[in-house]
């Protein structure tokens, strides 16, 4: 399972909360290098039968390729589409589909992305402050710095990358844009962090990792469109279909955890009434009371799962 390219986490746990099975078509809306789906894919019962289909999804052309060539060997049951999560509703309808068994959301960005210096993820090499998931669309991490006023900057750090230091490092980003030396690397970014705030993180975690987090949350607008995905997912979830997601910091957590409990409430009328007028029906079913976390042994085999959190859900019947 392990590649070069992301190693992927709590496998096991997927394949289970998405319970393949004949004639079930699963979608892994954040398809990355292809190894979770490999997982769903290779999934036999007792008779031999297989998942019918899965579709795979991602915004990055290099993860697609990726996949592509770890999944070539099932042939017609993996479809792979460039897009993003959000979408998947648009993406399924364009298969003739309009509701599939199983969804998979593995949110935050791969080893590759985070790791490939090309990319402008990355804490230790040098390139283009870049940071897009798409590198062929929208704005990148350099673009965001040499717009963005130094309070809405402040905020960004603060709210995406829960940076402590979030106001020195905005004013000393701006205080070098107005010398005309807009921070344009990584390298640049980086040591600036550094020492607009030195000392201000202890243990493991670099000074800049929460700057940088930050910045790749906002360039590619993740907690949006997770907020969005999330909204679609019920409706494209066949009764007893499932949806797992698994989440790498607490913005994304609480994302999922505060979606899955609102679809399993239904109701969303205030508290004082003294019955339901709004009519909305609970259309899911939590099945993670807390989440998965993954075990010491894979935390040890793959550091980069330590973060990961599993939640998922299952879709109710539709009543009158």
């Amino acid at each position: 399972m392990k590649t070069s390219f992301h190693e992927p986490a709590m496998v096991k746990a997927v394949v289970e909360f998405l319970a393949p099975g004949p004639g079930r078509v699963v979608v892994d809306a954040t398809v990355g290098g292809g190894g979770h789906a490999e997982a769903v894919l290779s999934w036999a019962g007792p008779g031999g039968e297989n998942v019918e289909l899965l579709i795979g999804i991602d915004r990055d052309p290099e993860a697609l390729a990726e996949a592509g060539k770890r999944l070539w060997r099932f042939g017609a049951r993996a479809i792979l589409r460039r897009g993003s999560y959000e979408g998947v509703r648009e993406i399924l309808k364009a298969e003739g589909l309009n509701t599939v068994s199983g969804i998979l959301l593995d949110l935050g960005a791969s080893r590759h992305q985070l790791t490939a210096a090309a990319r402008g993820f990355s804490l230790k090499a040098d390139a283009d402050l870049d940071m897009r998931m798409d590198q062929g669309a929208g704005e990148t991490a350099a673009e965001l710095l040499a717009r963005l006023p130094e309070r809405e900057l402040a905020g960004l750090l603060w709210e995406y990358g829960e940076e402590r230091a979030a106001r020195k490092i905005a004013r000393a980003i701006i205080a070098r844009r107005e010398s005309g030396r807009p921070v344009a690397r990584t390298a640049e970014l980086r040591e600036l962090v550094e020492r607009a705030a030195p000392g201000h993180r202890s243990g493991l975690t670099p000074p800049a990792a929460r700057t940088f987090m930050a910045l790749r949350i906002a360039v590619n607008d993740e907690l949006n469109r997770l907020e969005r995905a999330l909204a679609a997912i019920p409706d494209c979830l066949e009764p007893g279909g499932r949806v797992a997601a698994i989440s790498y910091h607490s913005l994304e957590d609480r994302l999922v955890k505060s979606a899955f409990n609102r679809e399993a409430k239904g109701c969303v009328c205030p508290p004082g009434l003294p019955r339901c007028v709004c009519g909305r029906k609970p259309r899911l079913r939590v099945l993670t009371r807390r989440p998965l976390r993954p075990g010491a042994d894979e935390v040890e085999r793959n550091p980069a799962a330590r973060g990961a959190k599993l939640r998922a859900a299952e879709r109710l019947e539709d009543r009158p």
